[in-house]
Formats: structure tokens, C-alpha cells, sequence
């Protein structure tokens, strides 16, 4: 992996930022992704250059197809290529569903879901052209389960639609030697979801938890990986 290239999207900070740092590790190059905060950006990108790894920031709001297609373009010019693409941007709104406005109900679908596609179909011709390519999710640990959820109702929705969205890419990409996969995070240190007494493994997620999942799932080790949903959750509501 010491010669790949990967765009992290929302890597300014949390648990993107921690996954830009960890594939800094093992790739060439890390395109560091933000929305508003250039200051945080370029604080990573420091950190990744100080590692003796290629990175930049870039800028993008991914709700507008226009300025996801233009971030993978951007970072295409600047790094030469994308092989590795992380879709990490998804705010959660934790609010009854009936009390969700119109704009909010968008902003949540749009920011989870249309976000990834526009990035992975953006992503995909050059992966295509060189028969490479690792493509990562970021869902939530109960997207398989088909249940109620009042207070996070478009959130779920993405997210489990992100789910079905990453295994029919799997499934069409495969000849083309691009895996797809999802790593879904259960309850988090410093999440805004209530803290649970519930989670077998006795704590809460950490950052590095995820990042350590991802950079397995775009490693050669994982290459007969695809279409799976890693569940990071210590046990969590299984």
C-alpha cells in the first residue's frame, strides 16, 4: 500500500481525522477532506507531512453533486490518482422524525448517502483504469436491523441505504479488482447518542477502533473482502 493514494471526506477531525492519520501510515499519499474548518484541515495535513507522506486539503460540500465531483477531480490533478476513497462524512440529527423540517430531512439523506455516491462514481473510472481500487463506507452498526428508529429516522434510513448501495457496487466492481465494503461504528467516546451500559465489551468505541478496521478492509490481506458490513460496536444491540 506504500504507493497508494487515498481521499478521506469529512477527515478535518473525529473519527475521519483519525482515519487520514492511520492510512498515512501505510499509503503515499492522503487527500484530507473539509466542509468549513480549513484550520483543523491543515492541522492534519501537517501531521501526515511530518510522517514524510504527501498530503493536501480540500474543500468541498458534498450535498452539491457539482463540488464532490469537482473534490475527486481536484485531488485527481493534485496526487495523480485515487485508490483509496473513505466515505466518512455523515452528521446524525437526533430528533422525532415527525418534528424533522423538509431541509433537515434532505440534509441528513444528502450528507449520508447521495455524498458517497457522488464520490465513488467520481472515483471509480480511474480505479476502473488501473484495476484497482478500495472503496470504504462509514455506516452504523444497526443498519441490517430493520427496526424503529424515532429519533434518528433519516439518519437510519441513509445508513441502511448506504448499506444496499455498497454491496450492488461490490457486486458490479469485482472484475475490476475494487472492493467496496462498509465499517459500521456502534456507540462512541464522545458521541452525542447516550452512553449505554448495554455494550458487552464493558466500554465505548474509540477512534482508533474504526481507523484500525479501515485500514485492514483496504490492506492486500482483505483483497477477497467485498460487499461486507464490519459492524464495530464491542457487541453492541447484536
Amino acid at each position: 500500500m506504500n504507493d497508494k493514494i487515498a481521499l478521506v471526506t469529512g477527515s478535518s477531525r473525529g473519527i475521519g481525522r483519525d482515519i487520514a492519520l492511520k492510512l498515512a501510515d501505510a499509503a503515499s499519499g492522503v487527500a484530507v477532506h473539509y466542509k468549513n474548518n480549513r484550520e483543523a484541515a491543515e492541522k492534519v495535513v501537517k501531521k501526515i507531512r511530518e510522517k514524510g507522506k504527501f498530503a493536501a486539503c480540500f474543500c468541498a460540500d458534498l450535498t452539491k453533486e457539482k463540488e464532490a465531483l469537482a473534490l475527486v477531480r481536484n485531488v485527481e490533478e493534485k496526487f495523480g490518482r485515487i485508490d483509496i476513497l473513505v466515505n466518512n462524512v455523515g452528521p446524525i440529527l437526533v430528533k422525532s422524525w415527525e418534528k424533522i423540517t423538509s431541509s433537515e430531512w434532505d440534509y441528513i439523506l444528502h450528507s449520508n448517502l447521495m455524498s458517497a455516491l457522488y464520490c465513488l462514481k467520481a472515483s471509480l473510472p480511474g480505479m476502473r483504469k488501473r484495476k484497482w481500487g478500495r472503496i470504504i463506507n462509514l455506516g452504523y452498526s444497526r443498519a441490517e436491523q430493520l427496526v424503529a428508529f424515532s429519533s434518528i429516522t433519516p439518519y437510519a434510513i441513509a445508513k441502511t441505504g448506504l448499506l444496499i448501495l455498497t454491496r450492488s457496487v461490490a457486486a458490479s466492481e469485482g472484475s475490476a479488482g475494487i472492493t467496496v465494503n462498509m465499517v459500521s461504528p456502534g456507540l462512541m467516546e464522545g458521541g452525542i447518542l447516550p452512553e449505554s451500559k448495554s455494550v458487552p465489551k464493558g466500554r465505548l468505541g474509540k477512534f482508533e477502533d474504526i481507523s484500525s478496521a479501515v485500514l485492514f478492509l483496504v490492506s492486500d490481506e482483505a483483497d477477497f473482502i467485498s460487499g461486507t458490513n464490519l459492524v464495530v460496536a464491542g457487541g453492541w444491540k447484536i
